[in-house]
């Protein structure tokens, strides 16, 4: 027996019993302890609390973060038996994270990139995203709010920016007893918007009020691909939010481009953002709408297109609404189908993690076969580098993508 496991049983130290038979996932590496697999909580460990992880037979498996009245109960930190949960383990981890390969460790003066992806970069339930001189964080967890202070503390010794914003105003952190926060955590209040840089287009970012963090920045390198895709052609973008799309393939020779979103806010910074490239107001049309309706209108009148997005928002918020969110998935591809010209190509996107890169295949395939349109995958389609996901934790995989051709 692990003498860690030993010492666990004599003293006062929190710990956390797996059910027997239900240490599997643990052992192989997943980040998580649903509540299922508990069997006892001893010590009587509060929310964020670090507490040992051990099997039935008292065998040591990890440190994790306790949260009371998640369904996932323990969020492990780590599987060494020397690391402990301090101020130490943070720095240590956030600077292995910003050594990752990639765009985290070539930032230019106006990039914006993600520098920590929760549990994928061993920190779970943090998120950190860098726009220009400005971190924006989302403490997502009770583990992740309880070492609040260290890990600011932390990021300031490690990258000195100007400040860091705190954008924790999620739905999900009521899942962990967390009340929704926003607001400056040090140094300087960001500018009420950001400008940032992605190749050669210019982003305006609202990082205090803006959807996740302010900017999709796990789309920058499906933007990229986007242009190769534009030259010449009439660009739909559906579901624009603040037109990292149309300022993409505008720039990149497209002829025209139409927005649609339901956020006139959104509609009218994609209008800046438009402006700020030096995009002519005669070269895209921004529509405030349903994006289901406004294409059923545009099917309607005939209207089509050369190039389309579909980057909806996250239509399974859990498992029991995958069934819902793929006939959601499957209504709008095929509307899109609809409206495509013959030789041109689709970006369809799912970002819901209940929904897997298999059945949103077969979902896009099913739509394109009651359009009645012949389809080829040209690629598949994922996040850039800076969104690594952990080899065994799957769940980190939830944006999906295919480029598809119909005839």
């Amino acid at each position: 027996m692990n003498p860690t496991a030993v010492d666990c049983h004599h003293d006062d130290r929190a710990r956390v019993l797996i059910r027997t038979g239900q240490e599997a996932s643990v052992r192989r590496g997943h980040p998580w302890v649903f509540s299922g697999a508990v069997a006892e909580a001893r010590n009587d460990p509060g929310p964020g609390e670090t507490v040992e992880i051990l099997s039935a037979g008292g065998e040591w498996l990890g440190r994790g973060a306790y949260s009371p009245l998640s369904q996932i109960r323990v969020r492990v930190w780590t599987r060494n038996p020397g690391e402990g949960i301090g101020p130490g383990f943070f720095r240590e981890r956030l600077r292995s994270a910003f050594q990752l390969p990639g765009p985290r460790r070539d930032l230019g003066p106006e990039t914006a990139c993600r520098l920590v992806n929760s549990e994928s970069d061993g920190l779970p339930g943090l998120i950190v995203d860098r726009y220009g001189r400005f971190l924006v964080c989302q403490f997502l967890s009770a583990g992740a709010e309880r070492w609040k202070e260290a890990i600011v503390g932390e990021l300031n010794n490690l990258l000195s920016p100007s400040g860091i914003y705190e954008r924790s105003d999620v739905r999900v952190r009521g899942k962990e007893g967390l009340a929704p926060l926003s607001g400056t955590l040090s140094g300087e209040e960001p500018p009420e918007l950001v400008e940032i840089r992605e190749e050669e287009c210019r982003f305006l970012v609202d990082v205090r009020g803006g959807q996740k963090t302010g900017f999709y920045l796990d789309q920058r390198d499906n933007r990229r691909l986007l242009a190769e895709y534009s030259p010449g052609r009439e660009f739909l973008n559906c579901y624009s939010y603040t037109g990292g799309f149309a300022v993409t393939a505008l720039r990149a020779g497209a002829v025209s481009a139409v927005n649609i979103d339901s956020s006139e806010p959104a509609l009218e910074l994609g209008r800046r953002n438009l402006e700020l490239n030096g995009i002519s107001p005669g070269k895209y049309e921004n529509i405030r709408g349903d994006v289901p309706r406004v294409l059923r209108a545009f099917r309607d009148s005939r209207r089509s297109f050369d190039l389309i997005v579909l980057d909806p928002p996250k239509f399974a918020e859990s498992r029991n609404q995958v069934v819902k969110a793929a006939r959601a998935y499957k209504d709008v591809n095929l509307l899109a189908f609809k409206l495509l010209r013959p030789g041109g190509v689709l970006f369809t996107f799912s970002c819901s993690g209940h929904v897997d890169g298999d059945l949103f295949r077969k979902i896009v395939a099913g739509a394109a076969r009651d359009a009645g349109r012949e389809v080829r995958v040209l690629r598949r389609l994922g996040p850039p580098p800076d969104h690594p996901s952990a080899l065994e934790f799957p769940e980190g995989d939830y944006l999906k993508g295919l480029v598809c051709s119909a005839g």
